[in-house]
């Protein structure tokens, strides 16, 4: 033999060291992992230590001698390397002493070991279904048993529901439906609730003015096809006492007590302005009376009474109208005010360049254009603008505008009446970062109020879990099977999140309630991967994670891609599975896969695509929409045909029958 493998086998020589090595430094860690994880936790050093190194080359030679190019090394690293060397060995002569019967064995014990925890988590598989699917409930899932029996034929293993939206009742009633439509198609379905960890917000835009549209619609020869409505109802006071709301018919000054009445479904065209106007004056149209007005901008308009019913008069006209709080309506020489027109919501409108001031204080934000100065924005986690530091980056409304931290400062803000002693006022300093846009649409780009803000690479001095999740783990622990867990960032985090649930179990125990403290110590935990801090510290987040026995990973692709950036999460996914797979620890992999599927009803090419890389997860998670149960059995359906093609990364050689002559 004229090749040389001696390099080869001292480079696997060298890295075998290394991983002993990791081992022997990582025996205290490892001594506090759950049993169930012990091996997975080794493994999962080894391999994260071997990624720390460039060993491209060393593929490469094993590539062409075709030994094992370590490119799914994943279940078993320290195994692979010692069989590659093994096989070496063996080309030049040597006499071996490898057990290769024992290095198989435990790499098949590694696939066995993640198929039980993923089986603990999120429930027994289905027969040819290796990945499970998660479905997230709606709010109507409360009320609309049959449309939870839908997703379950369909093939939801998993049903999701996000504590950030409806509440303790909604919940319950889903966790009900999902249990009867359980019971109707034979099998169990987990339930997973998401709690929110600390949102971070801006705070609100200052209101525009009372201003409201009644608009026609054209054709392009400027032809009328639907008119522009006005829906009119009787002004709404509170009248107190008795004829107040509790006696809705009575009224008094032209005024009635009980709701407006809604605006008519159905209606074609623009939606109506919806008017509140004296109920006296109101009492006197009939079909066919009209209204005429003066408009915003002085124009004179007309709309004629087409329809009359209990509660309110529907008035129609071909021109368009802006209505403001207070515009005087006229009919039969008789006047009235329009009232209820809602303030014009406004967003502010950033371009590249433009400067932003976030505080810590509470205020409306108001448009450059109006004040004159920079806008200032409320932060709704003061803690977050006192941290930030010069150079760093801020994102608002999922990325879509970014800017970066010029000057950081302290300023004065209001007075503290409370806090006053002796007539004295103490003023309260809150924390102010001047930022510049950096990223922004082409023309500008839109803020609205209350949208997120995303701070990269800022150290946050906020736990995962706010007040409100550690009540919601509690009803989790008590009414479902997995707690999904947001804002990970350290292995703190976790422990700070085991220590909770040990806390909410020790507690159930103290109170005699023995079931619900072991539902508690059993209780499901994912750890959503969603910002930069936790795939930095991804292993050492799993470790820690791995003190519990029951507890997976999810894969949060939205947050990811606006805090890493979309150019990146070509690979990053693919390397979170990976460790992951190292671990053993079930992964979900979730945001936008088949959206537009369950959007539109029609998938987009590349989302197929998409949706069978994310089969390569433990469980595939699916988001809201109108088409959401043909989703559920497209991706079914998709999940039986790559089970039996691939295997994680691992790319399985079944027949392609279509490339079979005999078959054609």
């Amino acid at each position: 033999m004229h090749h040389d493998v001696r390099p080869l086998i001292e480079q696997l020589d060298d890295l075998i060291g290394q991983l002993d090595r990791v081992s022997a430094d990582a025996a205290d860690t490892l001594a506090g992992v759950h049993p169930e994880h012990r091996a997975g936790a080794e493994n999962l050093l080894q391999y994260a230590h071997l990624r720390t190194i460039d060993i491209r080359e060393l593929q490469n030679g094993l590539h062409d001698l075709g030994v094992t190019s370590l490119t799914t090394a994943e279940s078993g690293v320290y195994g692979r390397l010692v069989i590659a060397r093994a096989v070496l060995r063996a080309l030049i002569g040597e006499e071996l002493d490898t057990d290769v019967d024992a290095i198989i064995a435990r790499d098949d014990a590694a696939d066995v070991a993640l198929d039980a925890n993923s089986d603990r988590l999120f429930g027994i598989e289905r027969e040819g279904v290796p990945a499970r699917i998660m479905v997230t409930l709606p709010s109507e899932a409360a009320d609309d048993a049959e449309l939870v029996v839908g997703f379950a034929e369909a093939g939801m293993d998993v049903a999701r529901i996000n504590c950030a939206h409806d509440g303790p009742e909604a919940w319950r009633k889903m966790i009900a439906n999902v249990n009867d439509a359980a019971q109707k198609v034979g099998r169990d379905i987990e339930v997973s609730m998401d709690l929110a960890g600390p949102k971070i917000r801006t705070g609100a835009v200052a209101d525009g003015p009372k201003v409201g549209r009644a608009r026609t619609t054209r054709d392009d020869a400027g032809t009328v096809l639907t008119p522009a409505k006005l829906w009119l109802t009787p002004r709404v006071v509170d009248l107190g006492g008795p004829g107040g709301p509790e006696d809705p018919d009575e009224s008094r000054d032209g005024a009635v007590a009980s709701l407006p009445a809604p605006v008519p479904a159905g209606l074609p065209g623009r939606p109506a302005l919806p008017l509140t106007v004296d109920a006296g004056w109101l009492a006197n149209l009939e079909v066919g009376s009209e209204i005429t007005l003066h408009d915003n901008r002085s124009a004179k308009r007309h709309f004629t009474v087409t329809h009359v019913e209990d509660g309110g008069v529907l008035a129609e006209g071909n021109r368009n109208a802006y209505i403001a709080d207070g515009t005087l309506l006229r009919h039969d020489y008789e006047k009235t005010r329009a009232t209820g027109v809602p303030p014009v919501t406004r967003k502010l409108r950033f371009e590249v360049g433009d400067e932003m001031i976030i505080t810590s204080e509470t205020v409306e934000s108001v448009p450059r254009q109006e004040s004159g100065e920079v806008p200032r924005l409320s932060c709704t986690l003061p803690e977050a603008v006192a941290a930030l530091q010069v150079g760093q980056p801020v994102l608002f409304d999922d990325g879509a505008i970014a800017a970066e931290v010029v000057s950081v400062g302290a300023a004065d803000g209001s007075a503290d009446v409370e806090s006053a002693d002796a007539g004295d006022v103490d003023v309260v300093k809150h924390h102010e970062a001047r930022l510049k846009v950096t990223r922004a649409k082409p023309g500008g780009q839109n803020l609205a109020g209350h949208k997120g803000i995303n701070l990269p690479t800022t150290d946050l001095p906020v736990p995962a879990l706010t007040e409100e999740d550690a009540e919601n783990l509690r009803f989790v622990a008590e009414n479902a099977n997995v707690a999904a867990v947001s804002f990970i960032r350290t292995p703190e985090d976790v422990a700070h999140v085991l220590e909770e649930l040990e806390t909410i179990a020790a507690e159930y125990e103290a109170a005699g309630n023995a079931e619900l403290a072991e539902r508690s110590r059993n209780l499901g935990i994912v750890l959503k991967i969603e910002t930069i801090p936790a795939f930095e510290n991804l292993p050492e987040i799993l470790v820690a994670g791995m003190r519990h026995a029951n507890m997976g990973i999810m894969i949060a692709r939205g947050d990811l891609a606006v805090e890493l950036g979309f150019q990146r999460m070509g690979e990053v996914p693919g390397q979170i599975l990976a460790l992951a797979q190292a671990a053993r620890v079930p992964t979900i992999l979730g945001t936008q896969v088949l959206e537009s599927l369950a959007k539109s009803g029609l998938p987009a090419r590349a989302e197929i695509t998409d949706a069978a890389f994310a089969l390569r997860a433990e469980c595939v998670m699916l988001n809201k929409g109108p088409h959401i149960t043909e989703a559920i059995v497209i991706l079914d359906d998709l999940a039986k045909k790559m089970g039996r093609s691939q295997r994680k990364n691992r790319i399985m050689l079944r027949r392609i029958r279509s490339w079979d002559g005999e078959t054609r």
